[in-house]
């Protein structure tokens, strides 16, 4: 599951080096973790959340095949501050 997870945000993402992925197997179940460069946040998420619904959708296929089931979380990214938007007048 991880594997396909990371086939397909690499190929989404500008820095795919920065992906980390966190795995947890409980009785029947899979919780991934998915960690991505701050920039590529939007990318991920998607116009209205559409990416990371079909991402999700896709996993969820896989995990049905597999007899299991599947839980995508995008973790916040660390580190990042808001930063204020200031207009000449």
């Amino acid at each position: 599951m991880k594997e396909l997870l990371e086939f397909i945000v690499k190929n989404l993402v500008s820095k795919p080096d920065a992906i980390t992925i966190d795995e947890q197997k409980e009785d029947g179940s899979i919780n991934l973790t998915l960690t991505v460069d701050p920039q590529d946040m939007g990318l991920i998420i998607g116009k209205g959340g559409q990416t990371i619904r079909s991402i999700r959708r896709l996993l969820t296929v896989r995990a049905i095949t597999e007899n299991v089931r599947v839980n995508l979380t995008l973790a916040e990214p660390t580190g990042v501050t808001s930063t204020e938007v200031t207009s000449d007048k």
